[in-house]
């Protein structure tokens, strides 16, 4: 049976999964790297680190899931799929990926972590047809907030066109800065969501900041700080930080729509496993444009190595098919 392993090895996560292209099963397991309690995140240094302690637990932990014999290896080797994109905490996934590859004598294929992110999107949203199509992505997480115009290539599989980006912070660094503020633990996206949703105060006079398509992010975070040091609760403090983010997305898709025309829209990355988030924009979009766009999965929104197993499959039954 063809089998295909992925890793992947973000700024915060280690993380491998095996596709069955047959059955369409797929298996997969992640760690989150360890972050000091009031800390905003890792050095690359120490993502390095951690990523070497923990790649065999996640690998050990994947193959006592599974049997058989793998056909190719891919892995996330680079942030983007622009040139001189480079991030420390990719080599140690690249390393195992070559390592396996040599001793198995089988294929390795490198790929981008936000066409990982992507691809994963697409397999758990069951959208596999965009593979062959043109679309827009959002990939929105702590590392990138980006609007992607996508399309088919034979050779990289995607084709990706930058629409519109945040000027300043991410999205998921800003969800981790107001939930740090908060006394929550980092990553701070699930309490957060856990907080949000027990706020009952109405959130009224969003104050929502775009050049063109970009958006700026950081002003959400004073708007939040000074409800926080007027006293405000911190479920409501949550609740205003995601509903600003909500309508961000929401009118920089309005924006991008506008300018490359009407196509499927697709939400990826870890902030979109928010489902106050989701469930707000599919609601708006529907409201205000008349569609609805798709999402990943919750657990294959966060950062996995799922979508970069599938992207195997496609690279290697594509080199197969010549």
């Amino acid at each position: 049976m063809p089998y295909f392993l992925g890793i992947d090895t973000s700024n915060y996560t280690t993380s491998a999964s095996v596709y069955d292209s047959d059955s369409g099963r797929m298996l997969m397991q992640k760690k989150l790297l360890p972050v000091k309690q009031g800390e905003c995140g890792l050095r690359q240094s120490d993502a390095v680190f951690h990523h070497v302690q923990q790649m065999p637990q996640v690998i050990q932990a994947l193959f006592d899931d599974f049997e058989g014999k793998i056909s190719a290896v891919g892995v996330s080797s680079r942030p983007r799929d622009i040139e001189g994109s480079y991030m420390p905490c990719f080599t140690v996934g690249l390393m195992a990926a070559k390592t396996l590859s040599s001793v198995n004598k089988i294929p390795c294929f490198t790929f981008s972590h936000q066409s990982g992110h992507i691809a994963a999107a697409l397999f758990s949203a069951k959208r596999t047809d965009l593979f062959s199509r043109e679309f827009i992505a959002f990939h929105v997480s702590g590392g990138t907030t980006e609007a992607l115009y996508v399309r088919p290539d034979s050779e990289k599989t995607f084709d990706i066109t930058l629409a519109a980006k945040t000027l300043d912070l991410n999205a998921g660094q800003l969800i981790d800065r107001v939930g740090v503020m908060l006394g929550l633990g980092f990553p701070c996206g699930a309490e957060l969501e856990k907080l949000a949703a027990e706020n009952t105060e109405k959130i009224n006079g969003l104050k929502i900041s775009l050049k063109e398509a970009n958006c700026c992010l950081s002003g959400i975070e004073n708007i939040c700080r000074k409800a926080y040091d007027e006293g405000r609760s911190k479920e409501y403090v949550a609740a205003l930080c995601l509903a600003h983010i909500q309508e961000t997305l929401i009118r920089m898709t309005g924006r991008v729509v506008a300018h490359y025309g009407e196509m499927p829209v697709l939400y990826a990355g870890g902030v979109m496993s928010d489902k106050i988030i989701k469930i707000g924009l599919t609601n708006e979009l529907k409201r205000r444009f008349g569609y609805e766009p798709a999402f990943a999965q919750p657990e294959y929104s966060s950062d996995n190595a799922s979508g970069i197993a599938y992207l195997c499959s496609v690279r290697h039954n594509l080199i197969n098919s010549k």
